[in-house]
């Protein structure tokens, strides 16, 4: 019996030793970081640790933003909007049509550039959302963006309507095509 306790005391004693030298690894890696606080380097361990999803860190109009995302990746989108894709190869006249309908019905909220910052973004809560970064994200698939424009944000609490009833799905390609192109000059006719 005194030999079995001694080798628990030790394979202990070891594991306790091998917590300890694998923490202070950690923290000695953690205070290397030399990346300064005003940047979010997605590929620095330690942006983890700047208290961005703690309790209480959602701003406002976050929670819906993050329930339609959510939403998408978890529970699915209707049937209607599953494994579409635009059938458009954009050409300039697309873009140029796909520009002057995103002035006509999307810039007053989001903005000229994509920015959310259109004549009426100041009045929204939550904000309208950033279309130039939204555009670039992995999440941003033709099935997303589809019914993103299509039904708006009324199921998600947000003032955004739905177009599905003002322009026809080739309208909404268009301007998706618009804004992956980078949203850019049209153009006024």
């Amino acid at each position: 019996m005194n030999v079995m306790w001694k080798m628990l005391v030790t394979v202990t004693g070891l594991g306790a030793f091998i917590v300890v030298a694998f923490m202070s690894f950690t923290t000695a890696l953690a205070q290397s970081q030399t990346s300064p606080p005003c940047c979010l380097d997605r590929w620095d361990p330690a942006w983890t640790d700047r208290g961005m999803w703690g309790p209480g860190m959602m701003g406002p109009g976050q929670r819906q933003r993050m329930t339609r995302h959510w939403t998408f990746m978890h529970a699915g989108i209707p049937s209607e909007y599953r494994g579409v894709r635009s059938p458009l190869a954009p050409t300039s006249d697309d873009l140029q049509a796909g520009g002057a309908l995103y002035q006509k019905q999307c810039a007053v909220c989001h903005g000229t550039e994509g920015m959310g910052d259109g004549e009426a973004a100041k009045a929204l809560n939550p904000s309208p959302a950033l279309l130039a970064y939204m555009i670039q994200m992995p999440m941003s698939v033709d099935e997303y963006l589809m019914w993103t424009v299509s039904e708006g944000g009324k199921a998600f609490e947000t003032a955004m309507p739905g177009f599905k009833s003002t322009l026809s799905a080739e309208e909404i390609w268009k301007i998706v095509a618009y804004m992956r192109a980078g949203f850019p000059a049209i153009a006024q006719q």
